[in-house]
């Protein structure tokens, strides 16, 4: 986002940069029934399947895909390489507030491009990380950067198109990162980009910001919602997903400034529409399209593929044509469905405000008037359970401290073309600890505000990407 701040930043970093930088569940283990006799409209799930493990269970999931298979894992779960110190772990009240500000800049972004200044109110499959880093995404996976490739574990976000990471000599700042900080130098095939080729000027949809110039090398600058940002050269370098599959000449930022809530990640993989997104760069190769599966607990994997699918029983919906931004995923939304009724709501309503699907915002946003009518069929179909307080955007909470397994009325989403999508168990409930779990939903302030299908409610699915075709497909099971 343009801002005063941003520019401030992108301005002292060209003075730096000018000086210093070279010219080169397993989810078997959820114990879900999918039939109830109150009418097949329950899950039955087992409560200890909400809170965290310490062991990890792997899924043979991106083994048995296409050749260059990946892994997706949760950055705080046992299955992740990104160590990192406990106390330093955000709580589950930091991790909803972090997420409210994604939401925000979404938002904002989006009333920039439509010219509303008042924003204040062949295959490769990489293993996809999650975390809680926020503002840039949740989920890492780990690619080859230079030659030889050096490993990068990066955020990976569909909201962001931008890739990027840190890069020595750090000019003005670097935050901590686990794997050591790419040396252009240090590779036989980086260049830099000039001030005055074409790419340079594609920052300026791809961040949101007009690209500088130091010593005619073109200078990039990105600032997400939570104030977190990058800032420095725009480079090209050969680009490894899995040895078999390599992109040369990829376009990234080569960051000499950054500072934010990355976590121990390198940087980010952005997956948006705009020109600079790995999606659109490597178009030839994987003809724009991709697909996720999202590891239901942290003790489990998923993986993110480029290229066709090989994902079964999987059901489309066209991309919406108004999505209201070039970088995000538009989809239309028709009808929610609670304990397999559907909910009161107008059609219309969903017109107005429309809906992006996002890797990064982790609980859904609805109209408050969709949401209220979700809310009121949850807890009508929950009055067994006791409530306790809210959770920070969450208010549908229940104290099941007392319980060892909770039926829960089944979730699904009614997209454009009848495109019936269940939410899995574990993408209806979002627990801080097991007395307080809560319906992990939340309002928007005002209906007309964009709606966002957040990633915990993506958990299980397969998810294509289907961006030449116009569609994004959902699967269960994505990650069995």
């Amino acid at each position: 986002m343009a801002s005063s701040h941003l520019s401030l930043i992108l301005l002292l970093s060209f003075c730096y940069l000018y000086f210093v930088f070279p010219a080169a569940t397993t989810e078997s283990a959820l114990k879900t029934s999918e039939e109830d006799e109150a009418g097949h409209h329950y899950h039955t799930l087992k409560l200890t399947s909400l809170l965290p493990s310490s062991v990890c269970n792997s899924s043979p999931a991106g083994n048995k895909r296409a050749k260059g298979s990946l892994e997706v894992v949760h950055k705080h779960g046992p299955c992740s390489t990104l160590s990192e110190d406990t106390a330093k772990l955000l709580t589950v009240e930091e991790i909803l507030t972090h997420d409210q500000s994604r939401v925000n800049s979404i938002r904002a972004r989006l009333a920039i491009n439509n010219g509303n200044k008042d924003i204040l109110g062949s295959k490769a499959t990489i293993p996809a990380k999650s975390g809680t880093t926020i503002g840039s995404g949740n989920y890492f996976v780990t690619v080859g950067l230079g030659t030889p490739p050096k490993k990068l574990s990066l955020i990976f976000d569909t909201g962001s198109d931008l890739t990027w990471t840190q890069c020595q000599p750090c000019a003005r700042s670097c935050y901590d990162q686990l794997d050591p900080i790419f040396t252009p130098s240090g590779s036989t095939t980086y260049t830099n980009i000039s001030c005055g080729a074409t790419t340079c000027s594609d920052l300026i949809p791809a961040t949101g910001n007009t690209p500088g110039c130091s010593v005619s090398t073109c200078v990039y600058g990105i600032q997400y919602g939570d104030s977190s940002y990058s800032v420095g050269f725009l480079g090209k370098e050969k680009l490894t997903l899995t040895p078999k599959d390599v992109v040369n000449d990829f376009y990234f930022g080569c960051g000499q400034n950054n500072q934010g809530l990355f976590g121990q990640s390198a940087g980010l993989l952005g997956l948006g529409r705009e020109k600079l997104s790995i999606i659109s760069q490597t178009a030839n190769k994987y003809r724009k399209v991709f697909s996720y599966c999202l590891p239901s607990r942290s003790s489990s994997t998923g993986y993110l593929s480029f290229g066709s699918s090989l994902a079964r029983n999987i059901k489309y919906t066209p991309l919406s044509t108004s999505s209201r931004g070039g970088s995000f995923y538009g989809l239309t939304l028709t009808a929610i469905t609670v304990g397999g009724a559907k909910l009161p709501i107008s059609p219309t309503l969903f017109k107005t405000s429309g809906i992006i699907i996002d890797s990064g915002t982790v609980i859904t946003r609805l109209p408050p008037t969709a949401y209220s009518a979700l809310s009121k069929a949850f807890r009508a179909q929950m009055s067994k359970y006791p409530l306790t307080k809210p959770l920070s955007i969450l208010d549908t909470c229940y104290d099941l401290s007392k319980y060892q397994t909770v039926a829960i009325p089944k979730i699904s989403v009614v997209w454009g073309g009848n495109t019936i999508v269940n939410i899995a168990p574990q993408g209806i409930l979002y627990a801080n600890g097991l007395s307080q779990v809560c319906l992990a939903f939340a309002a928007n302030g005002d209906d007309s505000d964009i709606g966002i299908f957040g990633n915990v409610q993506q958990k299980t699915l397969a998810v294509v990407y289907d961006v030449a075709g116009g569609k994004v497909g959902f699967g269960p099971g994505g990650c069995a």
